[in-house]
């Protein structure tokens, strides 16, 4: 399965929410990709308004986050643009605070969930099993000058490659340059593009536009366009047994 998100969908799916505890934001749909149980591929964006707190609450699916912008506080750790956050099934976190500016972040699964389970009020539903919970660093855009001064491409480890495959790590390909990704793990492989282009096909990615590849998909090409590429390579951990009973 390889599925790709665009900038127009989410646009056009762009809307308010509230929930029930009062938390109020904007979500628009990047990627949505069914809703089976064992394989149904998710990235939306979450719009969370300046001052906004988003209570410690945990999912029944593997995930990641991505800032795309604004700045905020997650837990105990300050994020900004680039920030990748990672929460296993059945793992707290939070309180997600946003800045003065707000905060707005990517959530990516592997498998469809809708709503949270808020700690304060959703403890029975947690399950023993392994938690897994990891943050790496803050991550600019690369501008087109730094991705042109490029003497070849190179990577970076957000997080480093853990034993279920779990990985995040950033690409900076000069233009017109391509590398093969590795393949993909478990639970899939998603690839975001920060800055430049990607191609896909006859296609180009860019603008945080994103594709996700099953773990049945082949290695897959990160080629630059004429800016050059920034890339985010996100290998998504299959659940753990524990959780799969």
């Amino acid at each position: 399965m390889i599925l790709i998100a665009s900038s127009e969908r989410a646009r056009a799916t762009r809307h308010a929410r509230t929930l029930a505890n009062g938390f109020s934001f904007h979500r628009s749909e990047w990627i949505e990709g069914g809703d089976d149980a064992s394989l149904s591929p998710t990235v939306f964006l979450v719009e969370q308004p300046a001052g906004a707190v988003l209570a410690p609450h945990f999912h029944m699916q593997n995930q990641f986050q991505i800032v795309m912008a604004g700045h905020g506080r997650l837990g105990a750790h300050e994020v900004a643009q680039g920030s990748v956050h990672y929460a296993g099934a059945f793992t707290g976190y939070g309180p997600v605070v946003a800045g003065p500016e707000g905060l707005s972040y990517f959530t990516v699964r592997a498998v469809l969930e809708t709503g949270a389970n808020f700690i304060e009020n959703a403890r029975d539903k947690m399950v023993r099993g392994p938690k897994c919970h990891v943050q790496g660093p803050p991550l600019p855009a690369a501008s087109d000058g730094e991705l042109a001064a490029l003497p070849a491409p190179r990577s970076m480890h957000l997080i480093a490659p853990q034993p279920d495959r779990l990985e995040a790590c950033v690409w900076y390909l000069p233009p017109h340059t391509r590398i093969d990704a590795p393949p993909p793990a478990p639970g899939g492989q998603f690839h975001f593009a920060m800055a430049g282009s990607l191609r896909h096909g006859q296609a180009w990615l860019g603008g945080w536009e994103s594709r996700y590849l099953s773990a049945r998909e082949p290695s897959c090409r990160l080629e630059a366009g004429p800016r050059g590429l920034q890339v985010l390579v996100l290998q998504m951990p299959a659940k753990a047994a524990e959780y799969c009973a």
